[in-house]
């Protein structure tokens, strides 16, 4: 069974599947000059006749070395992680069904936007609770496909 190894999430190393939501960059106040606004951190892609939902997932910790060998996409549209909690969790994306997975690791205090149609992991939070808000497409469409690898593969940190 192939070894990936999770590298930290940062914008650049995932820009090509998703956004990192988290509290960095540019800001500017508001509420008295009391919270910074980190304004437009990802674009919600639901395509056409869908609208924009936001789902509450209370997912299973796993822990590392962790075996994986479903990825899945949402050819219809994006679809954001925000944790509830802050503690990280492992992010498995993919170029596609025949490139090797890439693996992340959130800091516990940032979030994720998929892009339309990137090939990724199940939600894989690494400590309990695993609870999320996931903002994506509601539709009538399908907006799921899986894919199952021929061989595992085992996520190291």
């Amino acid at each position: 069974m192939p070894n990936i190894s999770a590298s930290p999430l940062t914008a650049a190393a995932f820009a090509e599947f998703g956004d990192v939501l988290d509290a960095t960059g540019d800001f500017r106040l508001i509420n008295e000059g009391l919270c910074h606004r980190h304004h437009n951190r990802a674009k919600i892609d639901i395509g056409s006749e869908a609208t924009t939902g936001i789902s509450i997932f209370n997912a299973q910790p796993r822990q590392l070395p962790y075996t994986f060998s479903l990825i899945e996409r949402h050819p219809e549209g994006s679809q954001a992680f925000i944790p509830m909690t802050q503690h990280p969790f492992l992010v498995i994306v993919a170029a596609d069904t025949t490139s090797t997975p890439r693996a992340f690791l959130t800091n516990g205090a940032q979030g994720i936007n998929l892009h339309r149609g990137t090939w990724h992991g199940v939600l894989t939070p690494l400590s309990a609770p695993g609870l999320f808000a996931v903002v994506d497409r509601i539709g009538f469409t399908a907006n799921l496909e899986e894919f199952h690898y021929p061989q595992a593969f085992c996520v190291i940190a």
